[in-house]
């Protein structure tokens, strides 16, 4: 199968005059074209591969799958969170299996290799002979974990496999921006991961690139999330954009209470009812309101089937008060069923991507500007280098 974008096909999706193409079928069914995204479009960029509180103290290990690479994710003694490959330097064992922690060292289960969580390898037993545990031809210090181009902002974990995106804090500058302007940076100091009812996983059948169009515009707001509309209303939504970085939607008229059996602390100086939900490309949705943030992030497993993944924060005491225990299930209830409600659509149009009668579709102009957006920059991404 031909995996190019045609000339004629980008002139369709860039087309900013009217109504535009969407990406051809397969860009969401074709295998040979989802390999092709790992390594022109995931692997160029900085990717979200977690969230920081998965490893919330010294020791925790987290495997993560990547592109098809296998890597760990670990926070170090200085609580520094980490990525780096995870294969022992010996035999390519795998090192870390499942969700763990360790005290000081990450031990190869095939031959005992030691490494500390900064990577350097530490013990290399009976290498040399039994009870024999170093040789000349040996230097510990070339044979320590590869590491990970990674950086942590707002709790979240980026990696460049491909080591040659700009530095983070350039490529996060724009969105960093727009979000002071909602709250000072600071006070985002006082958020913490919710210590119950506060991550969900949902495993589905559709690209990854679906999810992230669908996350973008808020059309489908009164067909699809009825309730959400409600306390959230179409004709209050607006759209933003930030370059080849990021699009989004905000509203404002979010009646965060409305929404809440019990109310939650609020940030202090926040605009009154309004939320604002970028997306942040390739792989990131923010949600950001007065009395809660969350993250999720969406982990491409094929060209078919994707995981989508959330994580709740709230401010001070109410992420693990207790108290507040009740009100963090129902706001987990709440935004489960709606990023639920997407499922349905979302396999639906995966399903449609099969038709011989559909090829890309339509992006209006207005209510599909956001989504058009990220298939400009997908387009964009994969013609660099004429691929």
């Amino acid at each position: 199968m031909n995996t190019k974008l045609s000339q004629a096909t980008l002139d369709a999706i860039n087309n900013e005059n009217g109504c535009a193409t969407g990406l051809p079928n397969q860009a969401y069914t074709s295998e040979e074209f989802f390999r092709m995204e790992q390594q022109q479009l995931f692997a160029k960029t900085w990717t979200c591969i977690g969230n920081g509180c998965s490893v919330p103290g010294p020791g925790d290990l987290q495997p993560v799958g990547f592109l098809g690479q296998p890597l760990v994710m670990l926070r170090n003694k200085q609580g520094d969170v980490r990525v780096f490959h995870n294969v022992c330097s010996h035999r390519g064992n795998e090192l870390v299996w499942q969700a763990c922690q360790v005290k000081n060292t990450i031990q190869c289960p095939y031959h005992g290799w030691a490494y500390d969580l900064d990577g350097r390898l530490l013990a290399t037993p009976n290498v040399g002979g039994s009870g024999v545990h170093s040789i000349d031809c040996l230097d510990k210090n070339e044979h320590g974990l590869r590491a990970a181009r990674s950086a942590v902002w707002m709790d979240l974990v980026f990696v460049n496999l491909s080591e040659d995106a700009p530095d983070f804090e350039s490529f996060i500058a724009p969105l960093q921006q727009r979000i002071d302007k909602l709250v000072a940076r600071e006070k985002f100091s006082a958020l913490r991961p919710a210590a119950s009812h506060g991550s969900y996983t949902i495993d589905f059948a559709g690209n990854w690139k679906l999810c992230v169009e669908n996350n973008l515009e808020s059309y489908h707001l009164p067909t699809i999330h009825p309730d959400l509309n409600a306390v959230s209303k179409l004709e209050d939504h607006y759209h933003f954009y930030g370059d080849d970085l990021f699009a989004g939607q905000g509203t404002l008229k979010y009646d965060h209470e409305k929404t809440n059996l019990d109310a939650f602390p609020v940030f202090d100086g926040w605009s009154d009812m309004v939320a604002e939900y970028p997306t942040l490309y390739p792989n990131v949705f923010l949600g950001l309101q007065a009395d809660h943030y969350w993250t999720r992030f969406v982990q491409p497993v094929s060209a078919e089937r994707s995981l989508d993944h959330l994580q709740i924060y709230y401010l001070g005491d109410a992420a693990d008060d207790p108290d507040f225990d009740t009100a963090r299930a129902h706001r987990l209830e709440v935004w489960a069923r709606v990023f639920n409600e997407d499922i349905g659509v979302v396999e639906g149009m995966q399903r449609g991507r099969r038709s011989s009668a559909f090829s890309g579709g339509v992006f209006t102009p207005i209510m599909d500007k956001p989504s058009h957006h990220f298939a400009k920059w997908v387009a964009k991404q994969l013609t660099q280098g004429n691929h």
